[in-house]
């Protein structure tokens, strides 16, 4: 007896919808659920109450917007500079482009510490950029506020997130057909022209992927902010840290990262709506 094609593909999935069930879509029930829960005599008591959620909104809030606007910053960054290496790599470089790629891929096996490590020893007093300024003369001191301060965190979550960016950027430039852009040169259209009506709309799905992934891994960081934002760098991934860690406030730390994830998906909904409207060709209005 043959199997249909769709129940082919069902039992095709089943392994991969139950790791997924399992080790994804259970835990984050759970943990949904423990968000309506509350800490009596500092144990987890089963209780329905909406406490916690107010009281995320009372008590961060400011964290919650801080970090949305410190990972919009890293994510916009990082999607236009992932972009512009892509398109260098794809249209301008020829031969070179591969190198160019295994340039930028080979910072992934630097690890995310030492990246961290590297730009907090890069920024400090005595760091290289300090000293590079120096001597270039554009300042006569140390520059301070490079290190332990926001600027330290999207300079370093942007460096770590470029590789991250540039793969679903380069792989939707790939798919760029070389005809249109000729016909295009041909009718004289200019090269901002080409890439705004041409080569953009046809890679937005692979702009909202870099976005998204440069947007949701900075939003729920909170190693970064510790090690080179400084005392006035807390982003919400770190209330959430300490709600779990260090006050033993499970109901809480969930309640807010649910509200963080609610807050990050409204975003992203935002950002894929402008996308859309920004990028789509006029000829297809």
């Amino acid at each position: 007896m043959s199997l249909s094609p769709a129940l082919r593909r069902g039992l095709g999935l089943t392994p991969a919808l139950t790791i997924f069930g399992l080790f994804f879509a259970l835990p984050m029930a759970y943990l949904l659920v423990v968000t309506f829960w509350r800490i009596k005599r500092y144990r987890l008591t089963p209780d329905f109450t909406l406490s916690n959620y107010a009281d995320v909104f009372g008590d961060y809030l400011h964290a919650l917007g801080f970090t949305l606007v410190i990972a919009l910053v890293i994510a916009l960054i990082t999607t236009a500079l992932a972009f512009a290496i892509a398109y260098l790599i794809r249209f301008r470089s020829g031969l070179f482009g591969q190198i160019i790629l295994l340039s930028a891929l080979a910072t992934l096996f630097g690890g995310y510490l030492v990246k961290i490590y590297a730009w907090k020893a890069m920024l400090g007093a005595q760091g290289s950029v300090n000293l590079l300024l120096i001597n270039l003369g554009l300042i006569d001191e140390p520059i301070s506020w490079l290190l332990y301060s926001p600027a330290a965190v999207v300079i370093t979550l942007v460096h770590f997130m470029l590789p991250f960016a540039l793969l679903p950027i380069l792989a939707g430039l790939r798919g760029v057909s070389e005809a249109p852009l000729e016909a295009a040169r041909d009718l004289g259209a200019k090269p901002w022209q080409i890439t705004r009506d041409i080569v953009l709309p046809q890679c937005r799905g692979s702009l909202f992927s870099a976005f998204s992934l440069a947007f949701l891994i900075p939003a729920g960081d909170y190693v970064t902010p510790r090690l080179v934002g400084g005392p006035e760098t807390f982003m919400v991934g770190n209330f959430i840290e300490n709600l779990f860690v260090g006050r033993m406030n499970a109901p809480m730390g969930a309640a807010l990262a649910f509200t963080t994830l609610l807050a990050c998906g409204i975003v992203l909904v935002t950002a894929h709506w402008l996308l859309g409207r920004a990028l789509t060709p006029k000829w297809g209005r």
